[in-house]
């Protein structure tokens, strides 16, 4: 099968996150398997996810990851010009849900393990689909802790997210949470005798905002699109109509940070501001009253250097000698976090077609990972 039509099948499957990806996993598995390939599974808690790791050549020498996400982004309120979960293809372009995002390089290493299964490998060639990317690098961390465990530790992974095939060697930290305040509600014509929940989470949002301009001032990294660290407050829910004091409000807030700076110290910032400022004022008015923290994702940043050998390899498969660091978040850092195995991110396709209505890819960029994944089949079967 080629590139393309593994991609109509992948698109197929509607594995929102919200949604079970076995039916997804089960396809592939099954393909493996017509080209001899055995594959394991790693389900999350309730059985209805799975990550899938499969290995092709020596499994007792160091070898090499190709590792990307099976889970999509939801269309819900995203104006389609066709079926997102049917592969369309018009000038040069193939659109569906995750055709960028990243069930294109998913295709194009399906596409290739004939070529990896026939290849005299001195080193392995693995394969590692996850779940629950999206949602924050979630289904990864099990396969992950599996894997440290074993006595061959890979030597290099490439996560093929859509970077139009320029190797990225870093990206954020960042660290998501939602923010519940508890007021005493009351008429809003006795208002001092209540405790305004939005009034606390106002001030809270302003804190954030503060220390957002504050980031903004350095430390400084230029590579990136956005050069320094952010904060970034996303939703606020309060209230029930105007004359009743809010007794409830929920802040989801956010910090991207750039990979040397302290990501945790920033989260105990504002939960001391919380704690120590807002909080006791609150309950001075109401004992009942407060704030809890919830956690959203979290995830490292990848700071691989550019004269890594990982790297370097990267660069000579793509056939280019540049690379970048980007804001948005990936596997990639976990790779190296948990299991210690060197990671870069390279794949197929424009990020700036990732998570819109009418996604697509560009069939050159299949092409170009296809001719990615040929040089690591001869590199890796180098003695």
């Amino acid at each position: 099968m080629t590139s393309e039509e593994i991609l109509a099948q992948l698109v197929s499957f509607d594995t929102t996150s919200r949604n079970s990806n076995l039916a997804l996993i089960d396809w592939v598995e099954d393909y493996l398997a017509n080209h001899g390939v055995a594959s394991e599974r790693v389900y999350d808690d309730t059985g209805q996810k799975a990550n899938l790791y499969a290995t092709i050549g020596p499994s007792d020498v160091p070898g090499y990851i190709l590792s990307g996400h099976t889970d999509v982004v939801p269309v819900d309120g995203q104006s389609w010009q066709t079926d997102p979960f049917k592969l369309e293809a018009a000038d040069g372009r193939l659109y569906g849900r995750g055709t960028c995002d990243m069930k294109g390089f998913l295709a194009c290493c399906l596409a290739k393990v004939p070529d990896f299964v026939a290849a005299p490998l001195a080193k392995p060639i693995h394969l590692a689909f996850s779940y629950d990317e999206e949602v924050g690098c979630i289904g990864i961390q099990g396969l992950l802790n599996e894997l440290k465990e074993r006595p061959v530790i890979p030597e290099a992974c490439f996560v093929g997210e859509p970077t139009n095939m320029q190797v990225v060697i870093a990206h954020k930290a960042k660290r998501s949470l939602r923010a519940f305040f508890t007021g005493k509600a009351c008429h809003s014509s006795l208002s001092p005798q209540g405790v305004n929940a939005i009034d606390f989470a106002a001030r809270f949002v302003v804190k954030l905002k503060e220390m957002a301009d504050r980031l903004e001032t350095g430390p400084i990294d230029a590579l990136y699109d956005v050069p320094f660290t952010t904060a970034h407050t996303g939703t606020i829910e309060g209230g029930t109509i105007l004359n009743i004091v809010p007794e409830h409000c929920v802040v989801s807030f956010e910090f991207r940070v750039l990979p040397n700076e302290n990501a945790d110290a920033l989260v105990s910032e504002i939960m001391e501001f919380a704690k120590d400022t807002l909080e006791p004022e609150m309950k001075s008015r109401s004992e009942n009253s407060g704030i809890k923290f919830e956690w959203i994702s979290q995830f490292p940043g990848l700071n691989t250097a550019q004269d890594a050998d990982v790297t370097r390899l990267a660069k000579r498969l793509a056939g280019r000698n540049d690379h970048a660091k980007v804001a948005y978040g990936t596997e990639a850092g976990l790779f190296v976090d948990i299991a210690d195995v060197p990671t870069v991110v390279v794949g197929p396709g424009s990020i700036e077609q990732a998570h819109k209505p009418d996604e697509f890819i560009v069939r050159s960029e299949l092409e170009k990972c296809g001719a990615f994944l040929d040089r690591l089949i001869f590199h890796a079967g180098q003695p």
